[in-house]
């Protein structure tokens, strides 16, 4: 999970624009197997799909899966860790099937993990834009926005109202976990 940050983003970036090309690895070997029709139907999807996976917003959600991948999977394993074992055997003692142990017990200690993990990979999402400027398309996500209106332009009033955004957004979010008791187990 870990190899992936041992290289620059911008090198991981760049070499998914290559994966994901027209004429890249992947193309190649979904042609071998098959699947190259299927993916042309996908790609045609409005608000899906584009000229290539390189240049679709398909093609964005996977760079940012892979690129934000380990900052979600770290604190998950960190809080799944700290699940005592003898909460798991007592819920297997009492009768308790594997969906019912994860559904009671595993899920509710392993909430501020989660939470942590959820609050990583969107904040940085929502501030990248890098992913959508090299594989993008015209659509805005608001890190672009910010660089329009600050590099291009020097609107910084406009840009600075624009990073309020994801403050707002995750103000919102964190006050709504609170109130969920999602903090209750951190200590």
């Amino acid at each position: 999970m870990l190899l992936p940050l041992w290289s620059s983003y911008l090198i991981r970036v760049y070499a998914w624009k290559l994966i994901l090309a027209k004429e890249g690895i992947l193309t190649y070997l979904l042609t071998h197997v098959g699947l190259q029709g299927w993916v042309e139907k996908i790609l045609q999807l409005p608000g899906i799909g584009g000229p290539s996976l390189a240049v679709s917003n398909l093609g964005i959600f996977l760079v940012f899966l892979y690129v934000w991948l380990p900052y979600m999977i770290l604190p998950i394993q960190a809080a799944l860790e700290r699940v005592p074992d003898s909460l798991i055997e007592a819920s297997a003692d009492l009768g308790a099937q594997g969906w019912q142990t994860f559904r009671h017990v595993t899920l509710p200690l392993a909430l501020p993990g989660i939470l942590a993990g959820s609050v990583f990979t969107f904040s940085l999402t929502l501030g990248d834009f890098v992913v959508p400027y090299s594989l993008g398309n015209s659509s805005y996500f608001i890190g672009q926005a910010v660089l329009a209106f600050q590099g291009t332009s020097g609107n910084i009033p406009l840009a600075a109202a624009f990073t309020v955004v994801p403050m707002g957004i995750m103000t919102v979010y964190l006050l709504v976990a609170k109130r969920l008791g999602a903090f209750e187990s951190v200590s």
